[in-house]
């Protein structure tokens, strides 16, 4: 099992910037993937980004690409989400999922299917 747990979500203005954190515990040595998804309300969860715990290929989905960063601290067993130029339309909760199939596709991980674990999600509202 893994657990996963969120912070650093929060209420920002339109424009501004929030960093959220995921901190991965339990068998965190299995881990092959970590992703970020949101949640808007009344809306599907889509994929946000994702990056390779140990070879550190990145992706993020066009929606934020080039306001959003993915990174990760191997030591701390934390991946981060960097978000700047917020939008009101980036309103959503967002989630940390791990993977840990190494063979799962590209394709499956950027969908929900391609991750085993979740973590609770953690709110971002942008005001305008």
């Amino acid at each position: 099992q893994v657990q996963l747990v969120e912070s650093g979500g929060g209420l920002v203005q339109a424009g501004g910037s929030l960093r959220l954190s995921c901190a991965a515990s339990g068998r965190s040595f299995s881990l092959y993937v970590m992703g970020w998804f949101r949640q808007a309300p009344g809306k599907e969860r889509e994929f946000v980004a994702l990056s390779h715990w140990r070879g550190g290929t990145t992706y993020v989905a066009d929606p934020v690409k080039g306001r959003f960063t993915i990174s990760r601290d191997n030591a701390k067993n934390t991946v981060y989400l960097q978000m700047n130029s917020l939008k009101p339309e980036d309103t959503a909760v967002y989630y940390c999922a791990a993977a840990v199939d190494r063979t799962a596709t590209m394709f499956s991980l950027s969908t929900k299917s391609g991750y085993d674990f979740w973590g609770q999600g953690t709110q971002v509202t942008v005001s305008q």
